[in-house]
């Protein structure tokens, strides 16, 4: 099979084609496991952290890929979950305890980090890690579902978010532009305010019903409930405390942060930043749960996802355009047809 496979950490400003187009044996489904055929898969800034070693692979070489869309090809032993051609899909999570927490369970694993992941033609994962895909989306328009979709669905009950609060979101890209799709849906009286770094993105969050749109830096025409931060750089985390009314509370959207801007946080003032019970939280990973509530909603909405789409052989340029581009909407990976 065809496949892009990461063979050791790297930096993008110094290596722009840190993935290699290979040929691999076609897996084989273990016990309860399933083999899909994979159609698309999402481009996600965790594969950013995975090469540039913010969450490293334990092992090299491995497929990255992690917003897997694809049809069921062939079950293993015990597995009854899923027939031959069902459509499913395969998020961050790849195999965890099962228990409510799994997200923080030593036992987590994550797909395409820990396990080969969606940037191949097949892959295979435990029945239970895969879920349906309704039937009101594409294999394209679904891909960024299985992690911007879902972990910026977390991060929204993570916020204690109620109908009528003020919430910002900071970054614009694959997973706010669909969050604030959900937040309209499922809060109708809430006003959503975005902080975009270009004219481009902040007018998109208009488009899709912001109550207001501005740069990073900006300070929002009132103070919020709560903030969801979904960039990889520090500032905004102060910019969005500023913004935060008194108990208001910040939710950190990411797997990691990168060190460009860290001595930012150096800047930090008690009573500006932190003061008057402000809280701060961040989102680790995502539960099986979570799928299960987020894609039958994100059907119900319906949420409209904006997709670029890449062949797989371009996984590199996709991804050197993710970290430095203007981003509008999720970049995904055409893999088969």
């Amino acid at each position: 099979m065809r496949a892009m496979i990461l063979e050791r950490t790297t930096t993008l400003s110094e290596d722009a084609a840190p993935l290699r187009l290979v040929r691999l044996p076609e897996p084989e489904p273990a016990a309860h496991e399933i083999r899909i055929r994979v159609s698309v898969c999402g481009v996600c800034h965790t594969e950013l952290d995975e090469i540039e070693g913010r969450t490293a692979p334990p092992a090299f070489p491995v497929v990255p890929g992690h917003e897997v869309v694809g049809h069921v090809d062939r079950a293993g032993p015990g597995a009854t979950r899923y027939k031959p051609g069902d459509r499913v899909g395969v998020g961050w999570i790849y195999h965890s305890s099962g228990a409510p927490d799994e997200n923080l369970s030593p036992a987590f694993k994550a797909t395409g980090r820990d396990a080969m992941g969606g940037y191949a033609e097949f892959m295979t994962v435990h029945e239970n890690y895969a879920y349906p895909i309704p039937e009101a989306f594409s294999d394209a328009e679904a891909a960024p579902l299985l992690c911007a979709g879902a972990v910026g669905y977390r991060a929204l009950k993570l916020t204690g978010m109620r109908d009528g609060h003020l919430l910002g979101l900071t970054g614009f890209g694959g997973s706010a532009h669909l969050l604030l799709q959900v937040v309209k849906h499922v809060f109708p009286s809430a006003r959503v305010f975005v902080f975009a770094r270009s004219p481009e993105q902040q007018q998109f969050a208009r488009e899709l019903g912001a109550e207001w749109a501005g740069a990073t830096d900006a300070r929002a025409p009132q103070p919020l409930d709560a903030v969801i931060d979904t960039t990889p750089a520090w500032r905004p985390v102060l910019e969005a405390l500023r913004n935060l009314k008194p108990g208001g509370r910040l939710v950190i959207n990411a797997i990691r942060k990168e060190n460009a801007d860290r001595e930012v946080m150096g800047c930090i003032n008690y009573r500006e930043h932190l003061w008057m019970e402000k809280e701060i939280k961040t989102v680790a990973n995502v539960t099986s749960r979570d799928f299960a509530e987020f894609l039958p909603l994100a059907a119900n909405v319906p949420l409209k996802p904006e997709v670029q789409l890449y062949p797989l052989e371009d996984a590199n340029r996709a991804l050197i355009e993710l970290k430095y581009g203007n981003v509008r909407g999720a970049k995904v990976l055409q893999i088969s047809t």
